[in-house]
């Protein structure tokens, strides 16, 4: 039988409060500067200098500003370093983050139609239906989301494709956007229980979606003239390029040789196997996604390899754990919050997951590792938040928090292990859509 808290229990908890000695200090402390400024670990600050062993060499960061787009920004940093490298491009040299929102956009509208169709059998109430309708589509996303998306659109220079302030702040556009999908899946689902032709009803929505997103973003461009100085000022024209063959000329990476790496310790995704998640995704027909999840250690060893190679590492993490974006520092001793308040707040990280503490929010890279007695000790991060935050946008997140935090890195297949390869080639596990696997890369400036 459920208890009421009764006045008994009051005066128990009032009592046992009045017996702790500094329970006035601490209540003055904490009520006046807050909890992360009282439980501030100064010793953080100081061990997290922005000096490594290893450095990835890179240019300006990016900056989403408000959105959602952080696994987009972050998987178009990677292509861009060794890009700028090849060509002598200056640091500032971005590719258009808007070119490739506004396709993953439009084939994420398509995806949740299908998803619509799909389940139009299935009551209001079954929770796959709900989940859907809960956000029809979003801002965030996967590495494998993006490769469906590139293998299929190519990628563009940011002077081809500018950002709007629809792009730089997608706040009102996904309000549209949502509103319309969930319409949509209302006259899909009657249509589909009708028997009725849902495709052309479909077709008749996504040249509305169409509309919208080219009102918000501009058209997708589709030929340009790639025109740029390079480090020693001197001018380059590449003439009538479509955005494929401008991956193919100037990015020149076979994106099936990037894989993602998870690190889930939960009881439910033994080591050495694949998973994918039902209904997550962008482009029907496109890449799959897929993770190979591995222990921590390999994860970590795999990141340094590629790494000491001189190519930076696309990652996901929670970053709203132990952080502090000012300072431009992720690290589990930054807050000493169960010191400060006597409580335990100590959790595995299997714990995190399976009790939804922690989940993967947000995706970065790894551009750099300080090794000390072959052990690395902190780690340098790109992120995508201007260059007002941080070293110049640069983070520096300590080997602790990499390991409780981090959840995903990707890989180039050529240094996995033979047998890491073969478990690469399972097929994999589908886990439910609200896996925390499944979370997507969304967390905005």
């Amino acid at each position: 039988m459920s208890e009421s808290i009764s006045n008994e229990n009051i005066q128990k908890y009032q009592s046992d409060l009045k017996n702790r000695q500094e329970a006035k200090v601490m209540q003055r402390a904490i009520s006046h500067n807050g909890i992360n400024s009282t439980a501030a670990n100064f010793e953080s600050e100081a061990n997290m200098k922005p000096i490594f062993s290893v450095e990835v060499d890179t240019g300006e960061v990016s900056n989403q500003q408000h959105s959602g787009r952080c696994w987009i920004f972050a998987a178009l940093n990677t292509m861009r370093h060794n890009l700028a490298k090849n060509f002598n491009l200056s640091g500032d040299f971005e590719l258009s983050q808007i070119y490739t929102t506004f396709w993953d956009k439009f084939e994420k509208c398509n995806w949740f139609l299908e998803n619509i169709i799909r389940t139009a059998d299935q009551p209001l109430t079954s929770r796959r239906v709900s989940w859907l309708l809960d956000s029809p589509q979003q801002d965030g996303g996967q590495w494998d989301m993006l490769c469906a998306v590139i293998e299929k659109y190519g990628v563009a220079p940011q002077s081809a494709m500018v950002e709007t302030a629809n792009s730089n702040d997608t706040s009102e556009l996904n309000a549209v956007l949502n509103q319309k999908l969930r319409i949509d899946a209302i006259k899909l689902r009657e249509l589909a229980n009708d028997g009725k032709d849902v495709q052309a009803a479909k077709d008749d929505m996504l040249s509305e979606i169409y509309r919208v997103l080219v009102y918000a973003f501009g058209e997708p461009v589709s030929t340009f003239n790639f025109e740029y100085r390079d480090e020693k000022h001197e001018y380059h024209v590449d003439n009538d390029l479509t955005p494929k063959k401008f991956f193919d000329k100037y990015v020149n990476l076979n994106l099936e040789d990037y894989v993602s790496i998870i690190n889930s310790p939960t009881e439910d995704k033994p080591y050495d196997n694949t998973y994918t998640v039902d209904m997550l995704g962008n482009v029907i027909n496109g890449r799959q996604v897929k993770h190979l999840n591995l222990e921590m250690d390999k994860l970590e060893e795999l990141t340094i390899t590629q790494l000491k190679n001189g190519e930076s590492v696309w990652f996901g993490s929670d970053v709203a754990k132990e952080s502090d974006r000012k300072k431009g520092i992720m690290d589990d001793a930054l807050y000493s919050k169960g010191e400060l308040f006597d409580i335990d707040l100590g959790m595995s990280k299997a714990e995190q997951l399976d009790f939804h503490q922690s989940v993967m929010n947000h995706a970065m890279v790894i551009t750099g590792v300080d090794i000390v007695d072959g052990k690395p000790t902190k780690w340098k991060v790109e992120n995508s938040w201007g260059n007002k935050v941080g070293s110049k946008g640069y983070f520096v997140m300590s080997e602790s928090w990499f390991r409780r935090f981090t959840y995903q890195v990707v890989i180039n297949k050529k240094y996995l292990s033979e047998a890491d390869n073969a478990s690469q080639e399972k097929d994999p596990v589908v886990l439910d859509p609200w896996d925390p696997m499944g979370t997507l890369a969304f967390f905005e400036k």
